[in-house]
């Protein structure tokens, strides 16, 4: 019983196979920014410092929410009460509570984001980390790549039968990298495309809202791609 040539895993000499692999990598310009704040206090009572932390945080809040629609998405992460103990004597005596709350906060308007970011570092006992540029799950730009990927992906096997005197005469498989237990790819030196700074300021007088330049980010994407080919022509 014979089987049929594009069922069989090397092709045959009538209905040869060409496999290979298209890769593309596009440079763009990121959609969001995030940053992460953390608002700090401090009281030699567990109320006290919850006031203090309680307070800042809705300071925090509230100035970010004023941004309105720049802001995409605001949500409060970890918070902690700890106390500390002091370092003598043999009874467990609370020297005073630290209270911290941690806020991430994504923004989709650049311009917005220098200003927001330094009132944000200039209030009390908080500090503001990144910002981490990045692409939205839903960009055209993760799309893009792969097209381009599957064009590479043809023009080569093309070329390939080129070289052969035959030309490509069906697709038999096209699939992601690592669909075939292939290598995973590894990222690049910088490929998460994000750029962090840190700020923890108590300046009064309002200072000038920072120049943030958006880092560029780098799409990247690989297929396997398997064709049948004309008889060659050796």
């Amino acid at each position: 019983m014979t089987q049929d040539a594009s069922h069989q895993p090397y092709g045959t000499p009538e209905v040869p196979r060409v496999a290979v692999r298209g890769e593309a990598r596009l440079e763009v310009d990121p959609e969001i920014a995030r940053i992460g704040i953390t608002v700090s206090a401090r009281g030699t009572d567990r109320r006290t410092a919850l006031e203090d932390l309680t307070r800042r945080n809705n300071a925090v809040l509230d100035l970010i929410k004023s941004y309105g629609d720049p802001v995409e998405k605001l949500e409060t992460g970890a918070l902690s009460i700890t106390p500390e103990l002091t370092r003598h004597g043999k009874a467990e005596r609370v020297r005073a509570y630290h209270g911290r709350v941690y806020i991430t906060a994504e923004i989709g308007d650049f311009t917005a984001l220098g200003e927001l970011t330094t009132r944000l570092a200039d209030l009390e006992l908080t500090q503001v980390e990144g910002p981490w540029w990045a692409l939205r799950p839903t960009s055209p730009a993760h799309g893009e790549a792969r097209r381009q990927a599957v064009l590479e992906a043809v023009q080569r096997a093309r070329e390939y039968a080129d070289a052969l005197g035959a030309r490509l005469a069906a697709l038999v498989e096209l699939a992601d990298l690592g669909t075939e237990n292939a290598t995973p790819l590894a990222q690049a030196p910088g490929g998460s495309g994000m750029r962090t700074m840190a700020f923890s300021a108590d300046v009064k007088g309002g200072p000038p809202p920072l120049d943030l330049e958006p880092q560029r980010q780098t799409v990247h994407a690989q297929v396997n791609a398997r064709f049948t080919m004309t008889p060659p022509q050796l």
